[in-house]
C-alpha cells in the first residue's frame, strides 16, 4: 500500500515536472516563433496592399511627415479630445507597458542607456504592475457598458483577461521580492534561465521550478505564451501595427 502511494506520488510529480518544463521551454519557443511569423505575415500583407490614391483625411496634406504618424500612433489625439478619461488610462497603460518591456530587457543584460534614472530592475518599486492591472480592469469593465459592449467581440475580453493575468502573476513575483522579502528566485537566476533560452541551451535552475516563486513564474509565462500565440491573428493586432497602418493612411 505504501509502495503504491509512493509510486502514485512519483508519477504525479513526474507529470507536473513535465508540464512545467513544457511551459517554460518548448511552449516559449513555439509561442515566440508563431508571434514573429504571424506578425511578419501581417506586415507583408499591409505593405503589399495598394496605396490609397489620396490620403484618407478630411484635409489631406501633400507631404505628411513621420512626425504626424508618430503623434497619431502614440498620443491618441482623437481619443484625448473626445474621451479624456479613456485617454488617461490608455496613456497610463502604454507608458507602463513600455517601462515593463524595458524591465524585461534588463533581465537579459544590463543596459546603461536604461539607467538614465538609476533603478533596480523594473521601475516603480512594484507599483507599476499595480497601475497596469488597474488600467486593464478599467478597459475590461468598460466593455460591459453600452455602447462599447455592443461593439465588443469575445476576443476583446479574452485578450484583456490574458493581459491582466500576465501582469498580475508577473507583478506578484516583484511584490513578493520587494514587499515581503521572498528571495527564493533572484534576478540572476531568472536571467540564467532566460539567457539559456536565448542561446538555445535551455536550463532550469532549481529556484525556477522548486521555489515559492515558481508557480507564479510558470503561470506568468503560460499566459504570456497564450497571448503570443493568439495575438498575431486577432483583430486587435491593428494596435501593434498602427504605425505602418498610419503610414499607409497618410499616403506615405
Amino acid at each position: 500500500m505504501h509502495y503504491a502511494k509512493s509510486a502514485a506520488r512519483s508519477l504525479q510529480e513526474a507529470i507536473v515536472d513535465t508540464v512545467i518544463y513544457f511551459i517554460l521551454v518548448p511552449m516559449v519557443y513555439i509561442a515566440v516563433a508563431v508571434f514573429l511569423i504571424g506578425t511578419a505575415v501581417r506586415l507583408i500583407k499591409i505593405f503589399r496592399e495598394p496605396k490609397h490614391p489620396a490620403p484618407l483625411q478630411v484635409y489631406p496634406e501633400k507631404n505628411p511627415k513621420w512626425l504626424w504618424a508618430l503623434h497619431d500612433t502614440f498620443l491618441f489625439p482623437t481619443v484625448r479630445r473626445h474621451k479624456p478619461v479613456l485617454w488617461a488610462f490608455l496613456m497610463l497603460f502604454h507608458v507602463g507597458l513600455a517601462l515593463l518591456i524595458i524591465g524585461h530587457l534588463e533581465l537579459f543584460a544590463e543596459f546603461k542607456i536604461f539607467q538614465i534614472i538609476p533603478h533596480e530592475i523594473f521601475l516603480g518599486q512594484g507599483y507599476l504592475g499595480l497601475l497596469l492591472a488597474i488600467a486593464l480592469l478599467y478597459f475590461l469593465f468598460r466593455r460591459f457598458a453600452s455602447p462599447v459592449r455592443d461593439l465588443s467581440v469575445p476576443e476583446d475580453y479574452y485578450l484583456l483577461i490574458l493581459l491582466f493575468l500576465i501582469v498580475i502573476f508577473g507583478s506578484e513575483m516583484d511584490w513578493a521580492r520587494r514587499w515581503y522579502g521572498y528571495e527564493e528566485l533572484t534576478v540572476d537566476e531568472y536571467r540564467e534561465y532566460l539567457m539559456s533560452l536565448l542561446y538555445l541551451q535551455p536550463y532550469l535552475p532549481d529556484a525556477v521550478t522548486a521555489s515559492w516563486h515558481s508557480f507564479m513564474l510558470v503561470l506568468h509565462i503560460f499566459f504570456a505564451n497564450l497571448f503570443l500565440l493568439f495575438f498575431p491573428f486577432s483583430q486587435s493586432m491593428h494596435s501593434f501595427l498602427s504605425l505602418p497602418m498610419n503610414k499607409l493612411r497618410l499616403g506615405k
